[in-house]
Order: structure tokens, then C-alpha cells, then sequence
């Protein structure tokens, strides 16, 4: 009897080839989201930084081309706090084909008061995501047209002890700026495993995968000149915090497992290997209240209302 072949060990340092693919990274100009751009940078995919700011754009692909030669770079200029511009973005991007997009931008308010977008919604749950579920909606014909795209979506661990509250999911009669963060990023969360359910139900090639990043720390980042820099000090007081957390070079790990890995499988969760906190990335149980499927239905209801786009998101069936 032939032994069945044992899946391959995922290698965060010798990343598949990927040439001729294109991935959109949301909010690649900084943290997380600049070096899961550096990342993809090196399988000589093409790579698109999503950023509402040119010039943090262009230092970040100049960043990037120091560190990949050769490294296959744009700039889309995207502001997910402006639903009504994000149809125009999305047609600038003049692809036939849309291979991956990595949902990663967020806003982080430590104080209040309390800030809304151009459209009048909650500053951090209308950015982390509703930008990013209107943005699924316009993005969808393109990842059709891909053979099998990914819809990644970067959580957190600070939703882990949050709760939707339904009936204020924009924090009009209680805010308070870190759990209405968590409770943002646990918005988005559902959303990537309900939509991940709605595409199975259609028949649709494309599949929705969750990541987040565990601890990742400024402190314990390695600089990028002009994207990232810590002093001497910042980097000696972070090391004691590495036993049990990490940077943002890691923190990437678990999203570019998600777009790469070709035995990821749709609606799947990944997260660092130690506590969740840090280490390599792996696919991981779901926060219990994330197996919520009456939860995730009603946000998902609420959510179309608000970001004013159909229930579908716009994914058709396979051909």
C-alpha cells in the first residue's frame, strides 16, 4: 500500500513563487500590513499598496524595492472611510483579475471623543469594517475572474473578549474607544467566516480565510528606514516582552500563510503557534462566539444596509 503523502511543513522564509498573480494589501504603508507587502514583495507576485496617503505609499514601496530588487510595486489610493469612493478606486486598478486582497487597514483611537466618517458612521468600525465590506462588494468581479482567489482578513486578538452589541454596533450610546476597537475587528471577523459561508453556498472559487497577528509589538519590529525606526532604548525595554509576544515582521506570518499556502482552505483562522501570541502561523480553533451563525447573518444584514450594497457582495457562481 502506497503511503499517502504528508503535507509539506509551511516555511515563513522560503515563500512559494507566484509570479503573474496580483495581491491588494489595504493599509501597506505601515505596521502589519508594509510587511505583509514585503513579504509577497519577494514571490514576484505583483503587489498593490492600498493607502489613502501617496507620499507614505511611496516610501513604503521604496522601503520594499531596497529590501526586494526587482520587487513589482503600486500604489492604489484607497481611504475606506469614504464608502462612495471606493467603486472609483477599485476601477483604477485596471486588473482583469484580482488574485488575492488582504483586508489589513485600521484605525486605533486610544481616547475619546468619539470620531465618525465622511459618511457619518463610527470612525473605527466604519473604517476596519464596513471600508472593507463595501470594498469586498466592488473587488468581487475581479476575484472571480481569478482561478482561486483569497479574501484575507486580518482580526485580532483584542476581539477575543469582546461581544457584539447588535443594537449599537456603531457606539452612539456607549462609547469607549479600546472596546469599540475590539468590537470592530470582531466585526470583521465574522465577517470573513460568514462570507466565506455565502461563497460556499454560491458555488463560488473564491474562499475567505481569517488571520490575526497575535502580540506585535513596535518595540520588537525591525526598522525600515522611513516606514519604521525604534531607538536603542524602545528596542532594550521591548526585550523582556519577546518571551511572550512579538514584532510586526511575525505578525505578518499568519495573513501571508493565508494568501500563499495552497493547502489553506476556506474559512479557516490563523494565528501565531505560542498562546496565540506569537511564533509561526497555524490554523487555529475560532473564538467560540465567532461558531455565532445567527450573530454573524444579522451583522451581515445590518452591515449591507449601512455600506448600501446587495446581499451577494456581487459573487456569482463558478462557470
Amino acid at each position: 500500500m502506497t503511503p499517502r503523502p504528508q503535507p509539506q511543513r509551511w516555511d515563513v522564509h522560503r515563500l512559494p513563487r507566484a509570479e503573474g498573480k496580483a495581491f491588494l494589501v489595504t493599509g501597506a504603508n505601515a505596521g502589519i500590513g508594509y510587511f505583509i507587502a514585503e513579504q509577497l514583495a519577494e514571490t514576484g507576485a505583483d503587489i498593490v499598496l492600498g493607502s489613502r496617503d501617496p507620499a507614505k505609499a511611496r516610501a513604503a514601496m521604496a522601503s520594499i524595492r531596497s529590501r526586494v530588487p526587482g520587487a513589482r510595486l503600486r500604489h492604489l489610493r484607497l481611504d475606506l472611510a469614504d464608502l462612495p469612493s471606493l467603486r472609483t478606486s477599485v476601477d483604477a486598478l485596471d486588473l482583469d483579475r484580482l488574485d488575492a486582497v488582504v483586508h489589513n487597514a485600521g484605525v486605533a483611537l486610544d481616547e475619546p471623543p468619539r470620531r465618525e466618517t465622511k459618511d457619518g458612521h463610527e470612525l473605527m468600525f466604519g473604517t476596519n469594517h464596513l471600508g472593507h465590506f463595501a470594498l469586498t462588494r466592488w473587488l468581487a468581479p475581479l476575484l472571480s475572474a481569478a482561478p482561486a482567489a483569497r479574501i484575507v482578513t486580518v482580526g485580532s486578538f483584542a476581539a477575543k473578549t469582546e461581544h457584539l452589541d447588535l443594537d449599537d454596533l456603531q457606539s452612539t450610546h456607549d462609547y469607549r474607544p479600546k472596546r469599540t476597537y475590539g468590537r470592530s475587528k470582531l466585526a470583521q471577523m465574522y465577517f470573513g467566516f460568514e462570507l466565506d459561508r455565502r461563497l460556499r453556498a454560491a458555488g463560488s472559487t473564491v474562499i475567505s480565510v481569517v488571520a490575526h497577528p497575535g502580540g506585535a509589538l513596535d518595540s520588537l519590529t525591525p526598522a525600515r528606514p522611513a516606514v519604521h525606526e525604534t531607538t536603542a532604548g524602545e528596542r532594550l525595554t521591548g526585550l523582556p516582552a519577546g518571551l511572550l509576544v512579538q514584532g510586526k515582521y511575525a505578525g505578518a506570518w499568519p495573513a501571508v500563510r493565508a494568501v500563499l499556502d495552497p493547502q489553506v482552505q476556506g474559512g479557516q483562522f490563523l494565528g501565531p503557534r505560542v498562546l496565540g501570541l506569537r511564533g509561526k502561523p497555524r490554523p487555529e480553533p475560532l473564538y467560540s462566539r465567532l461558531t455565532d451563525t445567527e450573530v454573524a447573518a444579522r451583522l451581515w444584514d445590518a452591515s449591507c444596509a449601512l455600506a448600501g450594497v446587495e446581499h451577494d457582495l456581487g459573487f456569482r457562481p463558478a462557470p
